[in-house]
């Protein structure tokens, strides 16, 4: 199941890293808020959230940000799985994530 068929088509590829990443912090944002609150809302989050960290890492520009990209999808679902791995939590992700957010803000 495709959740941003727009962006799937091609339209991921006209942002920037910050635009992208603070994109995936917003589905990270709505997965910190719904996780014990509504079950089918947290989870929607936590999907969306995890296709656009895949959109991101098969974009060809950041190749050579393999290793961190992928690093936080693995962080994204040791969040989803209790931080049984890591301790990784939705709260610490969305402190990492904002930071992109603001960032692609303020380059406009």
């Amino acid at each position: 199941m495709v959740f941003h068929p727009d962006l799937a088509a091609g339209g991921w590829a006209r942002l920037s890293l910050m635009e992208q990443l603070g994109n995936v912090g917003s589905e990270v944002s709505r997965a910190a808020r719904w996780k014990d609150k509504d079950p089918k809302l947290y989870e929607g989050a936590v999907l969306r959230g995890l296709e656009l960290m895949d959109f991101t890492i098969r974009d060809a520009r950041w190749k050579g940000r393999l290793k961190e990209l992928t690093r936080a999808r693995e962080m994204m679902c040791d969040a989803w799985l209790g931080g049984r791995e890591y301790g990784t939590t939705w709260e610490g992700l969305d402190r990492y994530f904002f930071h992109f957010a603001v960032a692609a803000r303020l380059s406009r």
